[in-house]
């Protein structure tokens, strides 16, 4: 009896280290800042170059501002502002996905620059410029986003108007954002292929590029980066936060989507409790929509915004017919 217990004793304790080492292995790979050259051997992300990184000319020729902002924890942070050609109050602030960084969302910029508009591309913590040594997945994140809101109003007084519109990670940002308690100055958001939460996407990225279910796994390394970066998996739901917003929301998904399954588009929409509208990319993979076809990207965009801010005159806005009606989405499996 002695020595079986003992067994049993060593047995769970090395299934504890066992378990302990490998989500250590999961943080590091996955939340850790790093470079993550496990992206570049996905199948579910296309290789090539995607357009907003191809806008670098662009870029540099506008007077990029750098702007520096401390978030509540401490970290700081930088993000680089594009101030229109004509003095302006709106504000496109565009977030930037996973393993990316502000500057190379510069085809969103200039999709919004060209309306008339200010903006600003923040580094999400842990990404580019910024400090932070672990990614957020959009839950830290949404307090930062917060923050950068308060610097565009105090740039641009009350009167400023302001859209959110985030790809991949950060869609699910200004998702989560959504759910916050959000000055009037903000008027619409535009989320493209953003997950449901963050539990979600690693059970399916588990699933998808380990074969290994979520369970122990995805508890264990919850509780490591609840411990280490301040956030637990169960809690940062892009779902729970448009739950309680009222904003209308331009939901955007490419129907080959499977990094970010399109089935999460769904789930989206329907938890939505404010104004929405749907844009469904056909033939588009992940954060592929603006790839696959720019002008019904731009257009889609321009109309869904036009409806909540005055967009300035000899725009492209001008030309875009009235708004169409919402999409009613089938639901699908997955």
């Amino acid at each position: 009896m002695f020595t079986a217990v003992w067994v049993a004793i060593i047995c769970l304790a090395a299934i504890v280290l066992l378990l302990a080492a490998a989500s250590a292995y999961f943080y590091n790979v996955g939340i850790k800042r790093s470079t993550k050259e496990f992206l570049e051997a996905d199948p579910a992300l296309v290789k090539e170059e995607y357009p907003w990184e191809l806008e670098e000319e662009w870029l540099h020729s506008q007077p990029v501002e750098t702007l520096e902002l401390t978030s509540s924890d401490g970290i700081a942070l930088k993000g680089y502002f594009i101030p229109a050609d004509a003095a302006t109050r709106q504000t496109a602030i565009v977030v930037h996905g996973y393993s990316s960084q502000g500057r190379e969302m510069g085809a969103f910029a200039k999709l919004y620059h060209e309306l008339g508009m200010n903006v600003l591309m923040p580094d999400n913590r842990g990404h580019g410029q910024s400090g932070g040594n672990y990614i957020g997945f959009g839950w830290p994140d949404r307090k930062d986003i917060l923050r950068w809101i308060g610097m565009v109003i105090d740039r641009s007084g009350p009167e400023a108007e302001i859209i959110l519109h985030g790809v991949s990670m950060g869609g699910a940002t200004v998702l989560m954002t959504s759910g916050e308690e959000l000055p009037g100055q903000v008027k619409c958001i535009v989320s493209d292929c953003a997950y449901t939460s963050v539990r979600d996407i690693l059970t399916h990225q588990l699933k998808q590029m380990y074969k290994l279910p979520p369970f122990p796994l995805l508890p264990a390394t919850s509780l490591m980066c609840k411990l280490r970066a301040g956030y637990a998996f169960g809690e940062a739901s892009a779902l729970t936060q448009v739950a309680r917003t009222k904003l209308p929301i331009l939901f955007i998904h490419g129907d080959r989507d499977t990094f970010v399954p399109y089935a999460m588009l769904h789930r989206l929409v329907e938890a939505a409790a404010g104004e929405k509208e749907v844009y469904v990319a056909q033939g588009a993979s992940h954060a592929n929509a603006y790839f696959v076809d720019k002008a019904e990207y731009k257009r889609r965009i321009h109309q869904f915004i036009g409806r909540y801010i005055r967009l300035r005159k000899g725009t492209e806005r001008d030309s875009i017919p009235d708004p169409e009606p919402q999409v009613i989405l089938t639901p699908v499996e997955g």
